[in-house]
């Protein structure tokens, strides 16, 4: 979903066309896939990270466009609300100081960004869901200007054929709403990590990355307030899941499948996951590209599967396949989008550090633990995790109920620790970055318990809720920009 689209109308064949294109690229794809045809020989990692703006107040600034023109960086790019950016950075490998480099590129970009923003009363801050969003942000005016985000509202209303329903239950409050756009989705703003994989690797890391997910979500949650109330630790995986289904309640009772999706089964190739997508998900975006692929292939060259790729953009897989082409040469990656931005850059690289150096030793191992966990298991732990963050159990094969910190601190950080080895990452830095991850296991303290630690303070001392959160809104920006480790921030 990252490319322009313009305007327009789809008709009734636009659709059909469509869906065989998308049948035809999978074609294509699968004798790739029997003809080696993947760059693998220098796997790189990439990031990208979604932003929030707030004004001097720490309330939602509804000024992207401008912002972007002051900022004038192609590394930032306009999202969904007209409260959102997004800074994608460009490519590394993680060996040697390359975790360093994309820490230094990411402060660098975001301090220039913020320096530009402060001159038209703007802040950055990075935060799973803005705490300060209310009921008057939540309308299509908040949309961003790009014609492909009304295109996407408009054809996901369209799908459902009613309002959305946005009703989240399970936390210490509730929240049940109606939304006439998908504007609630832009409240949900993430850290997206991508490896590059080997199609012969695929299977392997993906389904590791599906077990890691709910340590990641749990010990990195920071999402715990929308709309005023205090629902899930990491409230953005339910209300994510909510503002883009297209399923009314009877194709819900039917056991139709949601577009943001974990899954349903452990995988044995790539190709299962997009012939998955293909099978399941009727076209959002019906638009179909001259390209034939198959005559590009026979011809030599690397076809784009233009509609391939932007049906995989429509279908929101919390561990999502992602083909592209890079200086005519297609690879695979795997797209990791289960934590929220945030607290810090230095945060959100101990993430990724955990992230990457247990998914390489896990997705070697001889017996792997997904042959030793039902799926729907995973996906007990990882919604178990989003809800009670750092103070979630899972189930984790060999250890049986264990809390997902003692989980961490036990099996998953000395793998991570070997397998930053394994990637050659400096050993100062791999102490540096999973010693925060520790921190945060052994205080019990992530962005999320800090938020609702503050909050409650300021409404101890007679705040309404509404003022305590953009009194610690404002906090959480100060602290932000400190890039200390939020494990070591002290309380309101």
């Amino acid at each position: 979903m990252g490319e322009d689209v313009a305007a327009r109308t789809f008709t009734r064949e636009d659709r059909q066309l469509y869906r065989d294109k998308v049948h035809r690229c999978l074609d294509v794809l699968a004798r790739m896939l029997a003809e080696a045809r993947f760059d693998f020989d220098e796997p790189l990692t990439g990031m990208e990270v979604e932003l929030n703006l707030v004004d001097i107040d720490g309330r939602p600034s509804l000024r992207n466009t401008e912002v972007l023109e002051r900022i004038d960086d192609p590394l930032f790019v306009q999202e969904l609300g007209r409260f959102n950016l997004e800074i994608n950075v460009p490519p590394k490998s993680l060996t040697g100081d390359g975790v360093d480099r994309y820490e230094h590129e990411v402060r660098e970009a975001l301090n220039a960004a913020e320096d530009n923003a402060r001159g038209i009363g703007a802040h950055m801050v990075m935060i799973g869901i803005l705490p300060t969003l209310f009921d008057e942000h939540m309308t299509p005016e908040s949309l961003s200007t790009n014609p492909r985000y009304a295109l996407l509202d408009e054809q996901l209303l369209l799908a459902r054929g009613e309002d959305l329903h946005i009703d989240i239950r399970g936390g210490p409050e509730t929240l049940a709403a109606f939304s006439d756009s998908i504007i609630p989705e832009a409240a949900c703003t993430s850290v997206q990590f991508h490896l590059q994989v080997s199609p012969d690797e695929f299977a392997q890391t993906w389904n590791a990355a599906q077990c890691l997910a709910a340590v990641q979500v749990g010990i990195g949650a920071n999402s715990p307030y929308f709309l005023g109330r205090h629902l899930w630790n990491e409230t953005r995986i339910a209300l994510f899941t909510q503002a883009t289904d297209t399923r009314p309640a009877e194709l819900k009772a039917q056991g139709v499948r949601p577009r943001v999706w974990f899954g349903e089964r452990w995988i044995t190739s790539v190709f299962d996951l997009f012939e998955e997508n293909a099978s399941y998900f009727p076209a959002l975006l019906p638009i179909i590209d001259d390209e034939d692929p198959m005559a590009v292939l026979e011809a030599g060259g690397t076809p784009a599967l233009h509609e391939l790729r932007l049906h995989n953009g429509t279908v929101w897989r919390w561990n999502r396949p992602v083909y592209d082409i890079h200086d005519g040469v297609p690879h695979l990656r795997v797209e990791n989008r289960v934590l929220p931005a945030g607290p810090t850059v230095v945060d959100m690289l101990a993430n990724g550090a955990l992230y990457f150096g247990a998914l390489r030793m896990l997705a070697a191992q001889d017996r792997p633990v997904w042959s030793q966990m039902a799926f729907a298991t995973a996906e007990e732990n990882f919604t178990n995790a989003a809800m009670l963050g750092i103070d979630a159990t899972v189930f984790w094969p060999g250890s049986g109920e264990v809390p997902v910190s003692e989980l961490a601190l036990r099996k998953l950080l000395p793998l991570a620790h070997e397998g930053l080895k394994d990637w050659g990452v400096d050993d100062a830095i791999r102490e540096r970055l999973l010693g925060i991850i520790e921190g945060r296991c052994t205080t019990g303290r992530n962005g999320a318990t800090w938020q609702v630690e503050a909050v409650r303070r300021l409404e101890g001392t007679g705040l309404h809720r509404d003022e305590a959160l953009r009194i610690m809104t404002k906090e959480y920006v100060e602290r932000m920009h400190s890039n200390e480790p939020v494990h070591t921030w002290s309380p309101i």
